[in-house]
């Protein structure tokens, strides 16, 4: 990756965060055409409930998989590995396909780091440094749930619009100058999220699919993240060989003295 695409590809982690590894998936769990679920008539917040209760538990959760990047037409392939401490970090190590580590990164609810091996740079902001590419509700929660394949806790709320139509369930609402639109599957499960910042332009698009057990609870094998900025479009197919949930993990993440500090 030459030094343009890196600084583009800083955007794409913080939008999205990738993954890595090379083991056979788990046998994929079939998507229903329709879903046997009773709906509560006229009780917003049962329905929510049931919804929410399909997301995935943990307290630690490692993705390993590869990604194919786009950034305004420019492609890479690359290998990552994601880490995540419920509510406290995000890990991510990209990998090129020679299995040189090109990057390091670690996200706090306070905080961004990112360790450019490629160049021996080394950036550090708050969090909000996102919001130059999203819409400044995205916080640590959500892009946590983003990368989970859970609910977002914000949507979840007795504002939002909810209906189903043959097992198929819709949230959309909006907060803000934040649009959003949810679209759970008949597995009851986060098949698409959709974020619009209907004032600055910017959007997000994930779609998730092919659902596989991981100790009797659902997760996506794959993940398709499109992202709108600007001009910046970033697209990120992400595909999921390795998923483990509540193992003990490590966040190994140091910088060489000999690295130069960027702004």
């Amino acid at each position: 990756m030459n030094g343009s695409i890196w600084n583009k590809w800083i955007c794409a982690v913080l939008i999205s965060t990738g993954l890595l590894a090379c083991k056979a998936k788990k046998a994929i769990v079939a998507v229903p055409k329709t879903g046997g679920t009773a709906v509560v008539n006229n009780r917003k917040s049962e329905n929510l409930a049931m919804l929410k209760k399909n997301d995935l538990s943990f307290n630690t959760l490692s993705l390993k998989g590869k990604a194919s990047l786009s950034i305004n037409g420019n492609s890479n392939n690359v290998n990552m590995n994601i880490k995540i401490k419920k509510d406290e970090m995000i890990w991510v190590s990209v990998t090129a396909i020679a299995g040189i580590e090109v990057a390091r990164v670690l996200i706090t609810p306070d905080s961004i780091k990112v360790r450019n091996n490629f160049q021996g740079v080394y950036l550090k902001k708050p969090f909000d440094y996102v919001h130059a590419y999203t819409n400044k509700q995205v916080s640590f929660k959500l892009l946590q749930s983003v990368l989970s394949g859970n609910t977002i806790d914000d949507f979840m709320v007795a504002q939002s619009e909810l209906g189903e139509q043959n097992g198929v369930w819709e949230l959309k609402g909006q907060q803000q100058d934040l649009a959003y639109r949810v679209v759970f599957n008949t597995l009851l499960k986060v098949s698409e999220n959709n974020l619009n910042d209907m004032k600055s332009g910017k959007a997000l698009k994930v779609v998730y699919g092919d659902y596989q057990k991981v100790i009797d609870e659902l997760f996506p094998s794959n993940m398709q993240i499109s992202s709108l900025a600007g001009i910046k479009q970033v697209d990120i197919q992400l595909d999921f060989s390795k998923i483990e949930r509540n193992v003990p993990l490590d966040f190994p993440f140091s910088v060489p003295k000999k690295y130069e500090v960027i702004n």
